[in-house]
């Protein structure tokens, strides 16, 4: 397949994950492939900008070296974020700055710096979340920031249009981010309550981000997709 062939993509948050796997598929299907995220260490992308997407200056950086070396950028995966869970008592302000700011922020602005750039046809798409769609006790914090990059998505879709615009929503995939936020004796509870009997991979997430990052979706804006399993709307 090479759907992205002569196409130029960035990935933040790109070293692991969900991001790294999104990375590894648009470069398979011809992509040319910008990987931006805080640890060298994590990374054999031979076009690796490290930067944290919570500081502007890095941004900065990224976006000179994005314009100076490839021009303009065809598509967009905003995937750099954080993980927060626990009670509503427990969050201070330093936690929901450091969220706030990684999550809402990071996204907001790395759009926003990259969005001189983005060619007519481009497409841009934000990793959200299931919370967004669904209550969970203790994940107000990381829910709000994810209901938030989605809404954000509706309105730039609109204004930065004919660029599309979309966020993917995935449930519980395992990644190092999901290792480290769901106790093992908890998995087991989550998993039975999925109707599609198993958690998702950061290649079904990387599926879904090339759908719509590609002109497969050219007619597709401002929407969510959830890849979730069936958790979200599917009671089991």
């Amino acid at each position: 397949m090479t759907r992205f062939d002569g196409r130029t993509a960035l990935v933040t948050g790109g070293t692991s994950g969900i991001g790294l796997a999104t990375a590894q598929r648009l470069r398979a299907e011809g992509a040319r492939v910008i990987v931006t995220g805080r640890d060298r260490s994590r990374t054999t992308s031979p076009d690796f900008v490290p930067g944290d997407v919570a500081d502007l200056a890095d941004l900065d950086t990224l976006t000179a070296v994005v314009r100076d070396r490839f021009g303009s950028l065809d598509v967009v995966f905003a995937n750099a974020g954080v993980a927060t869970f626990g009670p509503l008592a427990e969050v201070t302000e330093a936690e929901y700055d450091r969220v706030m700011g990684i999550n809402v922020k990071g996204t907001y602005f790395t759009v926003h710096r990259l969005a001189p750039l983005l060619a007519p046809d481009a497409a841009v798409v934000i990793n959200a979340s299931w919370t967004l769609h669904r209550g969970m006790s203790g994940g107000s914090l990381y829910a709000a920031t994810k209901a938030a990059v989605h809404n954000l998505a509706r309105s730039l879709a609109a204004e930065l249009a004919p660029v599309r615009v979309n966020t993917v929503s995935p449930g519980y995939i395992t990644t190092p981010m999901f290792h480290a936020n769901v106790e093992a004796a908890a998995q087991q509870d989550i998993r039975d309550a999925i109707p599609l009997d198993r958690f998702g991979t950061a290649d079904d997430v990387a599926s879904a981000v090339a759908f719509l990052a590609s002109r497969e979706a050219s007619y597709i804006t401002g929407q969510d997709l959830i890849i979730d399993g069936g958790l979200t709307t599917t009671p089991w």
